[in-house]
């Protein structure tokens, strides 16, 4: 359960700070309800980072039925010019990161028609053996290894080697692909900028140079690998991406690479996110783990959506108003930015009954931990849903006794809700 709140005012809160997300989960979500029960959305000024534009602020969507509705109205609520940062990405940046995520229609469909093809229900059947296979393989390491560290033994190396397989690169770049997503989607936090972040001009320049390197080498990496299936199909998603033709036009080498990172870097990323939140829950809430135990084929399904209800791996996405617009009695106006918060959408209490507890029974769970569906709703869902599935399958099976140990160690991130480390031990 929630402990108890740590604001009494709403002038208390400010989502823009670096401290804020240093904060534990339990004093995040108390902001969030506070921020929820009043009558307009709250309004922040931007975080100041030298070299990028600042703008005139942002309006935090925290209720569901609020994130659910910008995210269905595409035409209003855009994506572009940026979706994942706050401020607009300086180009040197944008280069690497301005994939589909960041684009509205005609050209987000354009896009995300070309990609879907390798996500369709018979193309994961097709994974489903690999998926199944790789799980118990990192279990078996476990036994030889022994417990260390749940993140980079566990919870990473499933998703990092099902994204590689699907993209076609080989085994031997595991490593090498989850340092680069390490970097890039670090946030403010030191162990993967290799430097402490402020808000000098110096600090700013040392974090650009971290995220535009780890973007051009994983840039890099998908170029050398489309020029491979250019010339020689292989069926994988590379291959398609590189081949595909869509109304007589093919994806430039820009489009090529930006989207190369974009599913590399969240294919690897959110889904070892829920699977270290999802061992963490198990363990503080033996009741749910005994419920789980029962009747793994039936609870699992309920289990995992659960988990990234309660715990929203991706924290936040933004909008810019492309005109004037009224939402549930609010007044926007073309050019207005907005962020929609995923944590507090997901612990609303006028959709969520008891929204505070885990509950792996939950039903109906409409959670808005892929997106509040709408034209940008995850392509992956259904991918990483059966990832988290299959991997507490192998271990609940095998050590039913799995437990975390002490407090995990957690990213310092207003995007991502990560876990960078966690103890773990089996009985």
């Amino acid at each position: 359960m929630m402990s108890a709140p740590e604001f009494s005012d709403v002038s208390e809160i400010d989502l823009s700070s670096f401290d804020f997300w240093k904060l534990p989960y339990e004093e995040r979500n108390a902001a969030f309800a506070l921020l929820r029960s009043q009558e307009k959305p709250a309004f922040f000024a931007e975080p100041h980072f030298p070299l990028m534009k600042k703008g005139a602020g942002y309006y935090a969507l925290t209720r569901y039925e609020d994130v659910v509705e910008a995210s269905r109205n595409a035409e209003v609520f855009s994506s572009e010019p940026c979706a994942n940062t706050v401020v607009d990405m300086p180009r040197v940046t944008a280069r690497y990161f301005g994939s589909m995520i960041n684009m509205d229609d005609p050209r987000h469909a354009r896009m995300r028609r070309i990609v879907s093809r390798s996500f369709t229900p018979r193309k994961l059947e097709e994974l489903d053996g690999y998926i199944s296979d790789t799980a118990r393989q990192i279990v078996d390491r476990i036994e030889t290894a022994g417990c260390h560290d749940f993140v980079t033994q566990v919870a990473a190396q499933l998703p990092v080697r099902v994204i590689c397989r699907l993209m076609g690169i080989d085994d031997g770049r595991h490593e090498e692909i989850l340092a680069q997503t390490n970097v890039i989607l670090a946030g403010y936090d030191p162990e993967y900028l290799g430097t402490e972040v402020d808000l000098t001009t110096r600090s700013t320049v040392r974090m650009m140079k971290k995220w535009w390197a780890a973007g051009h080498r994983l840039h890099r990496l998908g170029s050398s690998l489309a020029r491979e299936r250019r010339r020689a199909p292989t069926g994988d998603l590379t291959s398609m991406l590189v081949n595909a033709n869509i109304d007589g036009e093919r994806l430039t080498r820009q489009e090529l690479g930006s989207f190369f990172i974009l599913l590399v870097v969240a294919g690897a990323e959110t889904t070892r996110t829920a699977i270290a939140h999802g061992l963490r829950l198990l363990t503080d809430h033996p009741g749910q783990r005994e419920i789980l135990l029962s009747d793994l084929d039936r609870h699992l399904p309920g289990a995992v959506d659960e988990i990234i209800r309660f715990t929203s791996p991706v924290i936040q996405f933004r909008r810019t108003l492309t005109r004037d617009h009224e939402m549930n009695g609010h007044q926007y106006r073309a050019g207005d930015k907005v962020l929609l918060f995923y944590p507090s959408a997901n612990r609303d209490g006028a959709v969520f009954d008891d929204p505070d507890t885990f509950d792996i029974t939950r039903n109906p769970n409409p959670h808005v931990g892929f997106g509040g569906h709408g034209p940008h709703y995850c392509l992956g869902t259904n991918l990483a849903k059966q990832e988290i599935k299959v991997m507490f399958h192998e271990l609940l099976t095998r050590y039913p006794g799995i437990r975390s140990v002490g407090e995990p160690d957690g990213l310092w991130s207003n995007f991502v809700n990560g876990v960078k480390h966690m103890k773990f031990e089996l009985s």
